[in-house]
């Protein structure tokens, strides 16, 4: 239990160091956009290859895997649409407008809900006798971008550089709970319980790829960021059929 919560920590310490180099030198937005597009890459790799492959396979025919990808699609799109009305839209935008109109509760609240489904997940992957390093590549690598640009809109909002890292390090802790969760909630579940949490996961870290990750790394990226999302896809792919 005590790997679990390990691993979930780990996946989410990128979160305190990218706000660490935001908070000494600014990101520019056309890296921010690049590392955007090859962390998005890698999840699409590890969402149909470790998430949606998965969960067919452990209960193809039983409608869980169908029942939990849409549920992970509905609780992302509604809890993302409550938290953009409170002001935590531009959580990953590098746009001075999009900081401007920035909650800070809004903020953390976007970034846990992005983060709890990929920490429980790598929980998961520990029943299988080991954690999946697609999994932990891709969630390390896609909290990156999303520390740069909110850590630049918190100290746009007066933060400090104290309370973001703290921030940062409380946002580990919970998902590394999350992790545990995961590992421990699920540890002799049956396979359409199993499958339901892996395409529930899988449903909502698509829908945010689609709704956050991808258009802000076009819009910073510019075309290269189509290769660059191909290449993390591809890194993803190969580490996936080596484990």
């Amino acid at each position: 239990m005590l790997e679990a919560f390990l691993w979930g920590a780990f996946a989410a310490s990128s979160l305190v160091i990218g706000g660490a180099v935001a908070l000494w030198r600014p990101v520019s937005k056309p890296v921010l956009g690049l590392v955007l597009a090859f962390g998005a890459g890698v999840l699409i790799s590890a969402v149909a290859y470790e998430l949606a492959l998965e969960a067919f396979t452990e209960a193809a025919w039983s409608g869980a895997p169908a029942l939990g990808f849409f549920a992970g699609v509905l609780t992302f799109f509604v809890g993302d649409t409550i938290i953009d009305r409170m002001g935590g839209a531009g959580r990953k935008s590098m746009d001075p407008a999009a900081k401007a109109g920035g909650v800070a509760l809004a903020i953390v609240l976007g970034i846990v809900l992005d983060g709890v489904p990929e920490s429980a997940v790598i929980g998961m992957t520990l029943l299988d006798g080991g954690v999946s390093v697609a999994v932990l590549v891709a969630v390390f690598l896609s909290n990156l971008p999303e520390s740069f640009a909110a850590t630049a809109n918190l100290r746009e909002g007066g933060r400090s550089g104290r309370w973001i890292i703290g921030l940062w390090l409380a946002i580990a802790l919970v998902s590394g709970l999350a992790s545990l969760a995961g590992y421990a909630l699920l540890d002799g579940a049956s396979p359409s319980v199993s499958a339901f949490v892996l395409a529930f996961a899988g449903g909502a870290i698509l829908t945010m790829l689609a709704d956050t990750m991808m258009p802000e790394a076009f819009a910073n990226g510019g075309k290269l960021a189509g290769v660059v999302t191909s290449v993390g896809f591809a890194i993803a792919f190969v580490i996936s059929t080596l484990e």
